[in-house]
């Protein structure tokens, strides 16, 4: 009897994979859940276990193959002597059928060591870490350092220092070779490669438009400055502005529903979204850049819109989010500004019509109207809050009303009844 293992479908709007890796070799026994490939699709890699117990006799796509949704990529069999050879494989990969452990004939010999097999997913997450694999003891098959024990070892690694705004640790980098002439040629990244190609490809797509506002942030700064010890205490990480910022702009969005809308030129429609799922663009730690969702936010106070983009955040960094994690977004928010960003134009990730970008605060001299009616100075936190949008969906009039309508809320809304 023979099992066959099908491209699965690793999230809604995933229609193909493509094999990074291929964990288990041709006549080697694999048990149900034992990882047996990598699959990688255009929101995460992923490692795939087995859904059956069985000798893997056929391997039908190398790696490296791009194959759709439910197209077959291997079998599984339970009886060892059916094993055979198949084209991706070698003959001393088909030579040597590994038997299942409760086999009587089974034998030591047999199981080979697969200390050395380490997946791209596993290269990948260690490199993040900066954790040197000879230090990591593999309790996969034959001794395979899988994903689990990454993040085992990485979570007992000392704090090597805090990010810019959001408090997170920043685990150490993973060493760099020297160059061995004037120029370090490296391969490209599978995640770059897939950044480059939705990037350009949204690019190609969506006609962008930029348009920034100034913002007076001292009434949220000074909200800021009220709780911050107490909303320390009471949820264990820094209140940053972004929360605020992404309050106050859920509201603009009620005010302007098309900011919040997809169009399909090919379908002829136009859709509008009843609800807001705020696509946060995460950069993680300098190696790719991708967009989380949060769903609901619009029906979120401030202080779960803080939390939720907090664990966001924190899965992010951790490789805990899947491909459904990384889907359904209707608008977005990138947040240079911890890293000393004055504005930004950042390109619109489809098939949104917007994304809000937001920008350092920093004291600045700002004119101010006395009491007396008279002009004054005075030192505020001031920043710029940039929108790219699709100049498709709606017009620049939209564009500016609906910045203004969140600088106005950040401005002057009562953010200590907020936070309560």
């Amino acid at each position: 009897m023979s099992v066959t293992i099908t491209m699965p479908q690793l999230g809604e709007t995933v229609t193909e994979g493509t094999i990074l890796a291929w964990v288990k070799q041709i006549g080697e026994y694999v048990a149900e859940d034992d990882i047996l490939v990598e699959i990688s699709t255009d929101k995460v890699d992923t490692e795939i276990p087995s859904p059956a117990a069985g000798v893997l006799t056929e391997i039908l796509f190398a790696a490296g193959s791009t194959i759709d949704v439910g197209t077959p990529i291997a079998v599984l069999s339970d009886e060892v002597e059916n094993a055979t050879s198949s084209t991706p494989g070698t003959e001393e990969e088909s030579s040597a059928v590994r038997r299942p452990p409760f086999a009587e004939e089974a034998s030591k010999d047999e199981s080979r060591d697969r200390r050395g097999v380490i997946s791209p997913v596993v290269r990948k997450l260690a490199a993040e870490h900066g954790i040197d694999l000879a230090m990591v003891t593999g309790t996969g098959d034959g001794g395979r350092i899988t994903r689990g024990d990454i993040e085992s070892f990485a979570s007992e690694l000392p704090s090597e220092g805090t990010g810019a705004d959001d408090g997170r640790q920043v685990p150490a980098p993973p060493t760099v070779l020297e160059p061995a002439g004037e120029t370090d040629v490296r391969e490209i990244g599978h995640l770059r490669r897939l950044i480059a190609k939705n990037m350009s490809d949204a690019r190609q797509v969506a006609a962008h438009v930029w348009t920034s506002v100034e913002v007076d942030y001292e009434r949220v700064e000074f909200a800021r400055n009220a709780n911050r010890d107490a909303f320390m205490e009471a949820e264990g990480f820094p209140l940053t502005y972004l929360p605020f910022i992404a309050r106050a702009t859920m509201e603009a969005l009620s005010g302007f529903p098309v900011v919040n809308s997809q169009i399909d030129f090919e379908a002829g429609t136009h859709a509008f979204h009843r609800h807001v799922n705020l696509g946060l663009a995460i950069d993680l730690d300098q190696k790719g850049l991708i967009v989380a969702n949060i769903p609901g936010t619009d029906s979120m106070t401030l202080r779960a819109i803080a939390r939720s983009v907090r664990a966001t955040a924190d899965a992010a960094h951790g490789n805990r989010l899947g491909p459904d994690d990384l889907a359904g977004f209707t608008f977005s928010i990138t947040n240079p500004g911890p890293y000393g960003s004055f504005m930004s134009a950042p390109i619109i990730p489809p098939p949104s019509a917007a994304i809000l970008s937001t920008e350092t605060i920093k004291k600045r001299p700002v004119v101010v109207e006395l009491p007396d009616g008279s002009d004054g100075i005075a030192i505020h936190h001031i920043g710029y809050l940039g929108l790219s949008w699709d100049h498709r969906v709606f017009d620049g009039s939209t564009a500016a009303l609906f910045l203004n309508r969140i600088k106005e809320n950040l401005e002057t809304w009562d953010w200590e009844q907020e936070l309560r």
